[in-house]
């Protein structure tokens, strides 16, 4: 079986540093970044209104900043709580 790239399709702000998070191998899952916002580039996301700043690259298939900070659509997978298909939030 071939391996598929992992990229973001839908990515909606919960709440706090939560994204409900679409993936294009049908996963979805909570992703909390409360944790990870440290270092140079993650630093300005604590706040809130720059966290909720966020797009989807086409370029990149993940969520991304304008400061240039992004994830990687495996990290996100990895750390994400899956959502049971049928339940959006």
């Amino acid at each position: 079986m071939p391996s598929q790239f992992l990229h973001i399709e839908e990515c909606t702000h919960l709440r706090d540093y939560l994204l409900l998070v679409r993936f294009n191998n049908g996963d979805i899952c909570e992703v909390d970044l409360s944790s990870e916002l440290h270092g140079e580039v993650f630093e300005p996301l604590r706040s809130p209104a720059a966290f909720k700043a966020f797009h989807l690259s086409k370029d990149t298939g993940t969520v991304e900043w304008d400061n240039g900070a992004d994830f990687a659509p495996e990290f996100l997978h990895e750390i994400g709580k899956a959502v049971p298909r049928g339940r959006t939030q």
